[in-house]
């Protein structure tokens, strides 16, 4: 079996290493803390993350290692820049909520959990830097580019709003309705394209790729503008005294501004891939 020392050994296999020990690192010290019960889903998310990012990362490390990741029937490339985006906002996430319910000033273990997870985030978000500042030419995947990663990002934010949302408080508003099915249906397009990019059918669009991605931005732009205008409107009627709830609206409701902003710039970025390639690159 053929072995490529290179792959551990660049800047980018370097990064993953370094990752692979913070996020076992992270786990290690969480796990020997424990988790009270009223705050269990939170502990179950941020433990999840680091076991995810490290089993995936030693999967990447394993594969490319071995030479195995060029007989993989995906594209790659595109593989591993979207784990590496994916992780580095799921850490982030998880630096953030962590300490907000678990940390204290005498909890040098949840603390030190907290330091390391916000190390994950940053060496995560290095491997997604250096995969852009490759020479020009060298950048192949879709996911590779801004476009791509932003895609990931809408993803990863329409997850959040999914996580906040309440359906007693939506299932008796068509207008609150409606914005559910925004977020629904602009999550499916975009993780639709994530996937059809690392599984290689693409060539399968019977029209541009651009261009189909092109409109979907605009058309998910527009649609996110009628959102983060309605669910305020209709989703703050009636509920002020109600904390954990105000809570969760405030949650969708910014998340909403955040991903239509997202959406707006990807939608720039596309049309200038379409009519302005050289520029794009």
């Amino acid at each position: 079996m053929n072995v490529s020392v290179r792959s551990l050994t660049d800047p980018v296999g370097i990064l993953r290493i370094v990752a692979l020990v913070l996020t076992c690192m992270s786990f290690g010290l969480v796990a020997s803390v424990g988790v009270t019960a009223s705050e269990s889903s939170y502990w179950a998310w941020c433990m999840f993350t680091w076991s995810f990012c490290c089993f995936f990362t030693l999967a990447i490390l394993i594969l490319e290692f071995t030479t195995l990741s060029d007989k993989v029937p995906v594209s790659w490339e595109d593989f591993t820049t979207a784990f590496a985006m994916l992780a580095a906002l799921m850490c982030l996430a998880a630096s953030a909520i962590y300490p907000a319910f678990f940390t204290c000033s005498t909890c040098p273990r949840q603390i030190g959990a907290t330091v390391t997870s916000w190390f994950c985030f940053l060496t995560y978000g290095a491997e997604v830097v250096l995969t852009r500042l490759r020479p020009r030419g060298q950048i192949s995947g879709f996911l590779s580019t801004v476009s791509g990663l932003l895609k990931i990002l809408e993803t990863f934010v329409a997850c959040i709003i999914f996580t906040s949302l309440d359906p007693a408080k939506f299932s008796g508003s068509p207008g609150l309705q409606w914005c559910v099915a925004v977020y629904c249906m602009c999550f499916i397009w975009s993780l639709l394209i994530i996937l059809l990019t690392i599984g290689r059918l693409l060539s399968y669009f019977p029209v541009s790729f651009e261009m189909v991605v092109t409109v979907s931005n605009v058309l998910a732009a527009m649609m996110y503008m009628t959102a983060m205008v309605i669910w305020p409107l209709y989703g703050f009627q009636g509920n002020l005294n109600d904390s954990a709830l105000w809570n969760k609206l405030l949650v969708v409701t910014f998340m909403s501004i955040f991903n239509f902003i997202v959406y707006t710039v990807d939608s720039v970025f596309s049309i200038r891939m379409v009519f302005w390639p050289q520029a794009s690159s």
